[in-house]
């Protein structure tokens, strides 16, 4: 029994240096050191050898099981060591490949027109000037004069809130309040950039929401002249150097008198297009000298202090300069518009 025992360490031995892998080598374990392998099996006969047999053959089989198993955990060792080596080499890296490159995102046109705006304005010596979405009826109607009745009312569709009296702007005139409060008597250039909301039906060429950005200047000897150079010389580095502007005389109750500035179509160039409706001009913003009741609620004396304001909206301004055909496409999130900026 001894000797079959021998014979069978001696071939497991060598069955377990023939192992190819890991697989082969785990199939061999079962086969020899499972619970129905042919160690375990030897064990079972341990009965039908003689009493003073039985110790000798079961420190043997104890021995083989030892043996065995140190031969099978070298082995295991092994061949981890290559399968680990063969990995690496498969998966290594190839330097000599050229790099993968970044996807880099991009800033919304509507963003790149108002950094643009801010530096054109930023250049003149204007600093940007923060006020708050969420206004009062007085700020964003009674101070810049536009009491209750008033028929100018009728341009704005306002967003109400519960609150009375609280209300989303509708346009971001109400921040020439807050900052000719704030720098008073001090004279003022700023720009107010803001978002600003209007209860209308959302075309092409209307949304509900919609940036905007005011201009204000205050001091003393302030005059129509310095507001139309000012705006002439925005308008030419924002759209080119040739593009002529044109002012013609409108109506807003904050400011009088008033104006709409018109300039050169960037399209056909003053010929006539269906963009600029054949007329060779476009608008791109309102304007004109501060009224004086709305200086006098700002805290400066009208008969000492004088100034100019103005709105232009963003987006308009990219639709024109791109030739953008529908105002939607700036809230869409539609990649295939984004992309292309």
């Amino acid at each position: 029994m001894l000797a079959k025992l021998d014979e069978l360490c001696a071939k497991s031995l060598e069955a377990v240096q023939q192992a190819a892998n890991t697989e082969a080598l785990d199939a061999w374990r079962k086969e020899t050191l499972g619970r129905k392998g042919a160690v375990y099996l030897m064990t079972r006969q341990i009965g039908q050898l003689a009493a003073a047999e039985r110790p000798s053959f079961g420190q043997r089989i104890n021995a083989v099981k030892k043996e065995l198993e140190a031969a099978y955990q070298r082995r295991l060792a092994e061949l981890k060591a290559v399968e680990l080596r063969a990995q690496m080499a498969s998966s290594a890296i190839d330097v000599t490949l050229p790099g993968r490159p970044q996807w880099r995102g991009r800033l919304h046109p509507a963003t790149q027109t108002l950094r643009q705006i801010y530096r054109i304005w930023g250049d003149m010596g204007f600093q940007i000037y923060r006020s708050r979405d969420v206004e009062t009826d007085e700020y964003n109607f009674e101070l810049l004069n536009i009491p209750q009745h008033h028929p100018a009312r009728d341009m704005w569709d306002t967003f109400h809130t519960t609150s009375p009296g609280v209300i989303l702007r509708t346009h971001t005139s109400p921040g020439q309040i807050h900052a000719m409060r704030e720098y008073c008597p001090e004279p003022i250039r700023v720009i107010l950039p803001g978002m600003c909301y209007r209860y209308e039906q959302i075309t092409a060429r209307s949304e509900i929401q919609f940036h905007q950005v005011e201009g204000l200047a205050v001091g003393k000897n302030i005059t129509l002249a310095d507001l139309k150079g000012t705006l002439t010389d925005f308008a030419r580095r924002i759209f080119g150097a040739d593009r002529k502007v044109r002012f013609r005389a409108n109506y807003f109750p904050f400011t009088e008198p008033s104006a709409e500035m018109d300039v050169e179509c960037i399209l056909c160039d003053g010929e006539g297009c269906a963009v600029c409706k054949h007329t060779g001009w476009l608008e791109i913003l309102g304007c004109g000298m501060v009224h004086p009741n709305v200086l006098r609620n700002g805290g400066y004396d009208p008969e000492i202090y004088s100034g100019f304001a103005f709105g232009m909206g963003p987006e308009r301004i990219a639709m024109l300069k791109y030739g953008i055909q529908d105002i939607r496409y700036f809230w869409s999130n539609d990649l295939r518009f984004l992309e292309q900026f």
